[in-house]
């Protein structure tokens, strides 16, 4: 019902605009408001979308032996830690912006970072603090007094642990899930990695164990077990779950990215896009790391991501609609390098900056139509989360026009909708008048929680008209608001450390399975190896022969992020070596780890140590099903 008159409405230029006065509706319909539409978030989804972007710590045993993930066989006495500060790197999450800690409170080596009665293999027999340290309490502690949130991630996969893959351990992993969920306060998230069987130490057996993850986890007891505890803490990753893996690690949601999904094991395509209509509320969190790896490595110092890299992330996650989980890994010291932590302050301060004013504010609103004063156009501008615009049941197009006070100039639009009542906009358009008439200047699919919308450059606009061009049901609008970028101030990266590796100078390749193999060795990431292999456990090598003997200690490969296009990581990988390219013997077999899902630099350390003049690298079927396997980089270690 509309309170304009003729008068008002032509002063306003509502009617030249495309956007006739508000149609009155019987009051029946004014006064209440609109059904939920298909799947709704729970209250503590709810205030788990409101966080939007947080951090991840990965610090651990891992830290001190340079390695992704640990085997199990870990000692206890290598986790020390020289200056240790909880302090600084929740300080230099809350700088950038993140508001909250997701701590690695045991990743999948077993070493618990509590001092926990229930194993060994824990920090209370590491040197730290003299064996009396608490590393989730440190932690904790600081987030509180920082004002973040607190949340734990726990790995399900434990290589330690003799009993894993066994009933026994079922039971030891649930009481380590109660003592996180009592001991340390208000948890906002808690986090169950998809990671789950594989090659480990087992308390000694050294061996592969193999689970069937749903069946051995029963995955709605530990969420109910969480949540018994932890009414408000998100649960993440498994089917049942409060928030989903986004599909991929580089932290880029689909676009759109739909918050509903359907009720099965998703593949990592509908990971990242989601399914409009699905029957569940099961939004995604999108996870990267600051580096390229998620623990702390000296010689990625000089490949942290700089502040603009930031911005365009937080367009690829954020904006979509998700939340940003962005890993922070500590050095050696227990504290962030000094690099990191400047780049997450130029971040912030460029974000607090852009988002301190929202220009829309003095705005005027108007729409063609209006479900009655309690859902008037004018609530996109009034601050509130709670209320919204919304027009008739039988309104499901319709359009809302912004006259923008005078001189304001914005690159950003953002829009949301009002959550409690679902997904309702399906497909909207922007269009901007800057004084010669309407112009498209941006469409898309999805907006739920939010979607920003970044221009090409700042511009003056008389107007601004919001149309919803496809919606089952009428729209739930909650804001539309403006602002303008702030530039983060450049951060100088430190110069890549002399590396341990031998360099590409000091070899020739000898044969190989495939053509181009020349990619994996150009130091570019975007580039890759790609080879067709005709089963999932095909193997493809490639032999190197020295100019002069070489003492080789190990290698790193870098898995191709280019994901979804029929390539996939190796499995498995053996290397030989050879003084005259005959007679081969073995330097290291295994598996590398979690590569299908975290595509992050492998690092492998051989446990024998030789001269060699030919090395052959053997990669070993796929990680995951496709009919390529591609590799983006592979560099040679030196002996220690």
């Amino acid at each position: 019902m509309s309170s304009l008159s003729r008068r008002t409405l032509l002063a306003s230029g509502l009617a030249t605009a495309g956007v006739g006065a508000a149609r009155a509706v019987p009051r029946a319909t004014a006064d209440a408001p609109p059904a939920a539409y298909g799947a709704t978030p729970s209250p503590r989804q709810l205030a788990w979308h409101r966080r939007e972007q947080y951090a991840f710590v990965h610090f651990s045993i891992n830290t001190f032996t340079d390695r992704e993930w640990g085997y199990g066989d870990e000692s206890p006495a290598l986790f020390d830690p020289t200056d240790f500060s909880a302090e600084q790197i929740v300080g230099a999450a809350k700088a950038g912006g993140l508001r909250g800690i997701v701590l690695t409170a045991k990743h999948h080596d077993g070493f618990c970072l509590w001092p926990t009665m229930l194993t060994e293999h824990c920090v209370r027999n590491s040197p730290f603090r003299g064996g009396k340290g608490d590393v989730v309490r440190e932690f904790e502690q600081a987030c509180r007094r920082a004002g973040l949130a607190f949340g734990l991630y726990l790995s399900p996969w434990d290589r330690n642990h003799a009993d894993y893959g066994r009933p026994a351990y079922i039971d030891y992993y649930r009481k380590q899930i109660v003592e996180l969920c009592t001991r340390y306060g208000r948890l906002f998230e808690f986090w169950f990695d998809g990671a789950n069987g594989g090659d480990g130490y087992y308390g000694g057996s050294r061996e592969t164990r193999t689970i069937d993850a749903a069946a051995y986890y029963d995955w709605p007891s530990m969420f109910a077990l969480v949540h018994r505890y932890q009414p408000l803490a998100c649960t993440f990753e498994p089917l049942g779950s409060d928030a989903r893996w986004v599909g991929n690690e580089d932290g880029v949601a689909g676009d759109p990215c739909w918050p509903t999904m359907p009720d099965h094991k998703p593949s990592q395509a509908e990971g990242n896009a989601g399914l409009r209509d699905g029957p569940l509320w099961w939004p995604a969190e999108t996870n990267t790391s600051i580096r390229p790896g998620w623990f702390y490595h000296a010689d990625e110092d000089a490949k942290v991501k700089d502040p603009q890299r930031l911005v365009k992330l937080y367009d690829e996650s954020v904006a979509r609609g998700t939340n940003l989980i962005l890993n922070l890994p500590p050095d050696r010291r227990g504290r962030l390098a000094d690099v990191d932590i400047a780049v997450l302050r130029a971040f912030g301060d460029a974000q607090r900056a852009t988002y301190k004013v929202d220009l829309a504010e003095g705005a005027i609103a108007h729409a063609d139509h209006e479900r009655g004063a309690r859902f008037a156009a004018a609530k996109v501008l009034d601050g509130d989360p709670d209320s919204y615009w919304s027009t008739p049941d039988g309104v499901h197009t319709p359009q809302i026009v912004l006259d923008v006070p005078p001189g304001r100039s914005f690159d950003i639009i953002r829009i949301r909708e009002y959550l409690p009542l679902g997904v309702r906009v399906t497909r909207f358009a922007v269009d901007l008048d800057t004084g010669s008439g309407w112009r498209e200047v941006a469409s898309g699919a999805c907006i739920a929680a939010q979607r920003i919308v970044r221009l090409a450059a700042p511009v003056q606009a008389r107007r601004l008209r919001l149309r919803i061009t496809d919606a089952p049901v009428c729209p739930a609008i909650s804001e539309i608001a403006l602002f303008r970028q702030t530039a983060p101030v450049a951060v100088a990266l430190p110069r890549p450390r002399a590396a341990d590796t031998v360099p590409p100078s000091a070899w020739s390749i000898a044969s190989s399975s495939g053509p181009d193999v020349e990619a994996l060795f150009d130091d570019d990431v975007g580039t890759s190896w790609r080879v067709p292999v005709a089963d999932r456990s095909m193997a493809v090598t490639v032999v190197l022969k020295f100019d002069h003997r070489q003492r080789l200690g190990g290698f790193v490969l870098t898995p191709s992020r280019a994901v979804m296009t029929d390539a996939a990581p190796p499995r498995r990988y053996r290397v030989e070596a050879s003084v005259d390219g005959k007679t081969w013997s073995d330097l290291g077999a295994g598996e590398f780890s979690n590569i299908a899902n975290a595509l992050s630099p492998q690092r492998i350390a051989f446990e024998t140590v030789m001269p060699c003049a030919y090395v052959r690298f053997s990669f070993i079927g796929l990680a995951s099903s496709a009919h390529h396997m591609a590799i983006a980089d592979l560099k040679l270690l030196r002996a220690g």
